[in-house]
This record gives structure tokens, C-alpha cells and sequence, in this order.
């Protein structure tokens, strides 16, 4: 008969040994206790074990990893950080990008100076990543993404088509009589890229007066712009933005009742200036986006922060320039104004609205995509008189940002984001 069967004579055999008996009883004693208390131990689970990752085929040599303290993950917050020297340079340049709009062309405007092009932003506990296309492009295959906002959304979708220009330009498919609405294809990822023009993201009409445009504005502010609202449907990722259309006259209703105003300098209306009025706009989009029906379930949703302007010297319409040529350090930085303010009432609507639909378990995502601080230290990052506007001649542009330029840090920011939620952490 083969040895290998456990027979009666081979057991007469084994309990002749008594160490060996004695050690099998004791491991069959040990396991049947882990057994009875702990049912779970020897199960495995199946759904983990054969887990496929989705996106396995992305490059991992720039993917954004937490760094650990005494086991536990250390938070790195990508926006608490300052400009250092990069000798690098940008990822591309004034002539390399075929999409390149001639109003932020500082460099074929006349701009001499190079030096604010040799920065990068690094965050004070980690590394932001530089833009990388080939990483970018599979995270947003098959996605719709758009920029929601006015010229400043704009001049970051311009940012992010120059960064992706590094490996194809995109097919033009759309442009509105206005060139207000624009979407871009990437056909070799199945990705669009649009933006949506909008003033104030909330309803808002400018007063007519003798048959001219007055420059005044009613802004009802629990009320939506459609005209942007109405174009949610399909999307994957919304950056959303707005600011400076608000530093003008404006009379703000709620419930079709006026309830105050900005700059109006008027006797019987309480002037509740641009930072309060922006913080409610953005917490009725959010609103109207957590409401959004016909909307993706896990639509996510970036709001960036206010961008600052640098005029000096006077307003833009009075003599303001922006010609310095390096950074603000932090210290130059003043937390006390009205930007900072701003910026702090949009990063508390988006934190509120994270925690209503965590309690709700919606899947939709909101985070704060907060670029204030950083751009609060780039006066040198403008246009200024470099920016070729037909209808601007004699101003100078210290709202947006030349191409390439500080703005380009933006799109790092959204590339950091955008591999944290698909890796599961957020830090």
C-alpha cells in the first residue's frame, strides 16, 4: 500500500511518539479556538483579492503619494506653500503653443523680462508634481470637463490646452457667435474640454438707461444662471470660478426683494460689498448643482478660489500698473483685505456643502481648488501693458496672467487633485 495513505496501522505508528501527538493536539486546540472567536480570520475576501484597478495603466513616475509619519499618513496641504527659483523653466512656451490667445502673449507683446518664468510653487509639507500630459490625459479619458466662469476661467482652460499641446492639439469643435462658450476634443482619449461663460453664476441683467448699457447691474442671488446651469447635464468635472464682475455697482436681490447693494453710495441700501455677495452665489451653483437631477452622480466639482489683480499706481481705469518682475514673499502678503476675505467665504461654502452631502451619501464631490495664496505673491505674473486688446488700448491687464506663466500652477493643482480621488485619499 503507498505510505501516503493514513492508515489505522500508521496512527498506532504516530501516537507511539508522545512529542509529536502532543504538538498536533496542541496546534489543533489553538486553531479551533481562533476558529470559534475569530470566524473571520481564515476567510478571504474574494471581491478585494481580485480588485482591477481602473486606472492601472496610468504612468506612476509623478503620482501623488501621502507621506507617513509614526504610521500614520501626514496631510499635506497643496496650497500652504511659497515660489522658489526653478531653473527649468515653463513647459512650454509663447511659441510652442499652437492655442495660444495673442492677448496673453506677453513675451510677443513686448515683454523683455524672462525671470518670472523661473518659479515653481512648492507646498511646505510635500512635493506638487509638475504637469505631466501623459499622466493628465488617461485619469480624463472619456470625460467631459469645463471651466465655469468668466475670462479668468477662461485663461485657465487657455493654460491647461498649452500644457496638453505637448502631446497633440486638439480638434476646435465648437465656438459660439460670442466665442463665449468654446469645446476642444482630444480624440486619442475621448476627452472634451470646454468653457462656459458666466458673469456672476447667478442670475443677473445690467439696467438699460436711455437706451444705453449702464454698467449697473441687478444680480438676484438666489436665483441661477441658466446659461450655464442649463449645460451641466453629461459633464464629469466642473472647475467653477467667479469674482470681478462683482467689483462694479450692483444692486443684490433675494426672494425678488432688493436686499442690499455694492458701491452704490446710496442713503436707504446697505452696501454689503463684492465678498459676502460672491459667498452667496457660489452657495446657490452649489445648491442648484447638489439638486441637479439630470447631472452625473459623481459629477466633481473644483471651485477656485479668487485670483487677485495687482494694480499699482491707481485703478485699472485710472493709471494702474502691474510691472513688477519677481515674487511677493510671504511676509508682503496682506491676510487682512478683501481677497483673503473672499477667498475664505468661497472655501466655507464648499466645506459646508461637503459635509450635507456626506450626510446625505450623494456622490457627488466638491472641493476647494484654493490658488489665493498663491497667486496673492505673483504681481509679476500679468500681462500689464503687454497684451495686444484692440478695445483696451492705454489700460493696462493686471486681472489675467500671461501664458506660460504663474497660472500654469493651477493646472498642477487640478492634476494633484484629480489623482487623489481616483487613488482613494485625500491629504
Amino acid at each position: 500500500m503507498s505510505s501516503s495513505v493514513f492508515t489505522l496501522e500508521n496512527f498506532h505508528h504516530y501516537i507511539k511518539k508522545p512529542k509529536l501527538l502532543l504538538w498536533i493536539l496542541g496546534l489543533t486546540s489553538i486553531l479551533s479556538i481562533l476558529t470559534i472567536y475569530s470566524p473571520n480570520l481564515l476567510k478571504v475576501n474574494v471581491q478585494n483579492f481580485f480588485k482591477v484597478n481602473p486606472h492601472k495603466d496610468l504612468p506612476e513616475g509623478n503620482l501623488i503619494k501621502p507621506q507617513k509619519e509614526e504610521n500614520h499618513e501626514k496631510k499635506c496641504d497643496l496650497f500652504q506653500g511659497h515660489w522658489i527659483p526653478d531653473l527649468n523653466g515653463p513647459l512650454y512656451t509663447n511659441t510652442s503653443c499652437p492655442t495660444l490667445p495673442e492677448s496673453k502673449n506677453c513675451g510677443k507683446n513686448g515683454r523683455s523680462d524672462v525671470d518670472y518664468l523661473k518659479w515653481r510653487w512648492k507646498p511646505n509639507e510635500c512635493e506638487l508634481p509638475r504637469f505631466d500630459p501623459n499622466i493628465f490625459l488617461p485619469i480624463v479619458r472619456g470625460k467631459k470637463l469645463a471651466f465655469v466662469g468668466d475670462s479668468v476661467a477662461r485663461n485657465q482652460m487657455e493654460s491647461l490646452l498649452c500644457l496638453l499641446s505637448q502631446v497633440g492639439t486638439p480638434v476646435d469643435v465648437y465656438k459660439d457667435s460670442e466665442d463665449r462658450f468654446r469645446a476642444f476634443y482630444f480624440p486619442n482619449y475621448n476627452f472634451t474640454l470646454m468653457v462656459i461663460w458666466t458673469k456672476f453664476l447667478v442670475a443677473g441683467e445690467e439696467r438699460v438707461i436711455n437706451g444705453s448699457n449702464s454698467g449697473v447691474y441687478d444680480i438676484y442671488l438666489d436665483k441661477i444662471d441658466n446659461t450655464w446651469f442649463q449645460k451641466l447635464p453629461g459633464l464629469d468635472y466642473i472647475i467653477m470660478s467667479d469674482a470681478h464682475w462683482f467689483f462694479r455697482k450692483c444692486y443684490l436681490y433675494e426672494n425678488e426683494k432688493l436686499i442690499g447693494c455694492i458701491y452704490c453710495d446710496e442713503q436707504n441700501v446697505t452696501d454689503i460689498g463684492p465678498a459676502l455677495a460672491i459667498g452667496r452665489a457660489f452657495n446657490t451653483a452649489l445648491k442648484f448643482i447638489s439638486r441637479c437631477q439630470d447631472c452625473n452622480d459623481g459629477l466633481f466639482t473644483l471651485i477656485r478660489t479668487f485670483s487677485p489683480a495687482h494694480f499699482e499706481n491707481g485703478s485699472w481705469n485710472g493709471g494702474g500698473n502691474c510691472n513688477r518682475t519677481r515674487p511677493f514673499s510671504e511676509e508682503e502678503i496682506d491676510y487682512g483685505g478683501s481677497e483673503w476675505e473672499l477667498r475664505s467665504n468661497q472655501v466655507q461654502v464648499v466645506e459646508r456643502m461637503k459635509k450635507k452631502e456626506e450626510k446625505k451619501g450623494n456622490k457627488k464631490r466638491y472641493e476647494s481648488l484654493d490658488v489665493t495664496r498663491a497667486m496673492m505673491m505673483r504681481p509679476d505674473g500679468h500681462p500689464g501693458s503687454h497684451w495686444d486688446n484692440q478695445y483696451m488700448k492705454g489700460y493696462n491687464d493686471c486681472v489675467h496672467w500671461c501664458l506660460p506663466g504663474p497660472i500654469d500652477v493651477w493646472n498642477e493643482f487640478v492634476m494633484a487633485l484629480l489623482q487623489m480621488k481616483i487613488g482613494s485619499f485625500w491629504y
